[in-house]
């Protein structure tokens, strides 16, 4: 089974937490409303988990993690296992993405992997990410409280 790495910072923001999370680009996440999510990809053969997380949000949004990650756990998707870590980091949302090629109805299409980025009050965040993604959610509040 497949598995990827990738951070969910967040922050304190008037006694809130907020989380930064980014907006899949391309045709198919257009228009959804569950389009958002943590930022993340496949991890590599011979790579650490936490290697591929910083090297994935790095290439998906071009800033760098400096500070201590926080192991939030793993989950099992319907496809792949999930393995995520926080970190409490303050980013703008300023950002730049590499590009995927796909091809849809025999026409290719270039995008940004991810279109932009937001910071999101955690209720606020429950009703737009990936369902399958929230349960890290519920791990970062227990980590702030």
């Amino acid at each position: 089974m497949k598995k990827s790495a990738g951070i969910l910072p967040y922050r304190l923001k008037d006694g809130r937490v907020e989380v930064f999370l980014g907006h899949l680009g391309g045709i198919f996440w257009k228009n959804k409303k569950r389009s958002w999510g943590i930022i993340k990809g496949e991890v590599k053969r011979g790579e650490s988990d936490e290697e591929a997380a910083k090297r994935e949000f790095f290439e998906e949004t071009g800033k760098r993690v400096e500070k201590q990650l926080i192991d939030l756990g793993e989950i099992k998707t319907s496809n792949k296992i999930l393995h995520i870590f926080g970190v409490k980091q303050n980013f703008d949302t300023d950002i730049r993405s590499n590009m995927v090629t796909v091809t849809y109805k025999g026409k290719q299409y270039s995008f940004p992997e991810i279109d932009k980025a937001q910071w999101f009050d955690i209720e606020e965040a429950k009703k737009i990410i990936i369902p399958s993604q929230k349960p890290f959610l519920d791990k970062i509040l227990k980590i702030c409280f």
